[in-house]
């Protein structure tokens, strides 16, 4: 059975790696990681950092404008819940205020 490790895992390895403390193979045997898998997180990482800079991302602009949609539309289903609780409130007269 295959063993799966969380993304915050592995980032915290890769940093670990990338302090150049400790060897490689110290590292996977603290971890009990094979050194294979290791390299293989780290370059990944390492091939992945250029996006972070890159601020003509389609992706990650892509990405925040899903969010920001995705935000618009919870507010606005909030407002219209809290409306038909109000009502709701008052028609029942549940509503201390009326």
């Amino acid at each position: 059975m295959r063993k799966h490790y969380s993304a915050q895992l592995k980032a915290q390895i890769v940093q670990e790696i990338l302090k150049e403390d400790k060897t490689i193979g110290q590292i996977a045997s603290e971890h009990g990681i094979h050194p294979t898998m290791l390299h293989r997180w780290k370059a990944q990482a390492l091939a992945g950092l250029p996006r972070l800079f890159n601020p003509d991302d389609k992706a990650a602009r892509k990405a925040v404008a899903q969010h920001e949609e995705q935000v618009h539309e919870l507010y606005a289903e909030i407002g219209r819940l809290t409306t038909q609780l109000n009502w709701l409130k008052k028609k029942s007269g549940l509503d201390p205020e009326s």
